[in-house]
Parts: C-alpha cells; structure tokens; sequence
C-alpha cells in the first residue's frame, strides 16, 4: 500500500482552518455550533497527523500563515470586509516566509543526526 504525501494532512488543516473560522462567523443555532466543535477536532486530527511526518515548526507555520491569508480572503470575499493595502504587504511576507522556512527544511537522517 502506497503511503499518502503528509502534505495532505498540512492541505487538508488548512482548509478545516477556514471552515471552522467561517463556522464561528455564521453559526447561530446549537446545531450549527455542533458542526464546528466537530470540524475543529477533524482539523486538529489532521494536523497532529501532519506533525507526525513533517517538522512540527514548518507545519505549524504553513497552517498558521495559509489560514491567516484564507481567512482575510473568505473575509473580503464573502463578507464584504476591506482589507488594507498594507495588510496584503504582510500577508504576502508571511506567505513568502513560509516558503523559504519549507525550502530550507533538511531532511533527517535516521537516528535524528544531522
């Protein structure tokens, strides 16, 4: 059996990120907050399955930027907020961080030696 890409763990707690970021923005009803309790542990599921395979700091830091910059997004795009000029700047610094910090990952070796 093929091993599934981490990656997908660090995709899939994103987009858990802003699915019980938009939750918290619509719930109204006990039933609506069920749902978000349910899809915040989903998204700590993934992301500890994420931890698991990469480096806790790089994962932590894709998640936190990716849903910093989805939610400003889901923001301006289904609620109708403004987003600054100088807030696309360092959205766009936390983004470019977090590919240098992913390229400049090294690989382990086993044993944790490096």
């Amino acid at each position: 059996m093929k091993q599934i890409n981490p990656w997908i763990f660090v995709i899939l707690t994103c987009l858990f990120e802003v699915l019980w970021v938009y939750g918290f923005n619509t719930a109204g009803k006990l039933w609506h907050w069920m749902l978000v309790v349910l899809v915040i542990i989903t998204d700590f599921y993934f992301l500890s399955k994420a931890c698991q395979y990469l480096p806790t700091g790089t994962v932590y830091a894709v998640f936190a930027a990716a849903g910093t910059a989805a939610t400003a997004l889901m923001d301006y795009l289904l609620f109708n907020e403004p987003i600054a000029p100088l807030q696309w700047v360092f959205m766009g610094i936390l983004i470019t961080g977090v590919i240098i910090l992913k390229l400049s990952d090294k690989p382990q070796t086993p044993g944790g030696a490096l």
